[in-house]
């Protein structure tokens, strides 16, 4: 199963649509998952087009946004169970705060968002993601987003590219 990673959208404050290397990836997916800070719905309807979305809210998000996700969330695939959240909050870093927000939680992976950074790392057993935004890189050197497969085990990784590559 292939599942597309993305968050931090910001659409259309940072860009006009989704880039086509984004979109690329959405042809082929077996379902999307949004970390937040999607901007407007245009993008979960857009994203819709695709496949399944499954999301959470992040900070910039109106209360529109905010009455359809919730601030976390755990989807279970195949077995594995996904959390995902945006990571928004006060004190410690973005991921320590998307760490602490399942704490206690059974989960294989924490998806979160906010920091615009790309992270791919194990913290014990569990897969700790953060895909990058794939429309506003902010310090970044390039674009990002994720990809997730899940098989015998879970595997990420992210997609890296330059805003005009196809």
């Amino acid at each position: 199963m292939k599942i597309v990673v993305i968050s931090d959208t910001h659409l259309p404050k940072r860009k006009k649509g989704l880039p086509p290397r984004l979109i690329e990836e959405l042809k082929n997916t077996d379902l999307i998952l949004h970390a937040g800070d999607w901007q407007t719905l245009d993008v979960y309807r857009e994203l819709q087009s695709y496949g399944r979305v499954e999301g959470v809210y992040g900070n910039v998000d109106d209360q529109e946004i905010k009455a359809m996700f919730p601030y976390k969330k755990i989807v279970e695939i195949l077995g594995y169970k996904i959390g995902i959240t945006h990571g928004h909050g006060k004190g410690k870093t973005t991921e320590q705060r998307a760490i602490e927000t399942f704490k206690g939680e059974e989960v294989d992976c924490i998806i979160f968002g906010h920091s615009h950074i790309p992270v791919i790392r194990y913290e014990r057993d569990i897969l700790i993601f953060n895909p990058g935004s794939p429309t506003d890189k902010r310090r970044q050197k390039l674009f990002s987003f994720g990809v997730i497969s899940l098989s015998d085990k879970i595997m990420a990784e992210h997609i890296i590219f330059n805003e005009g590559q196809q």
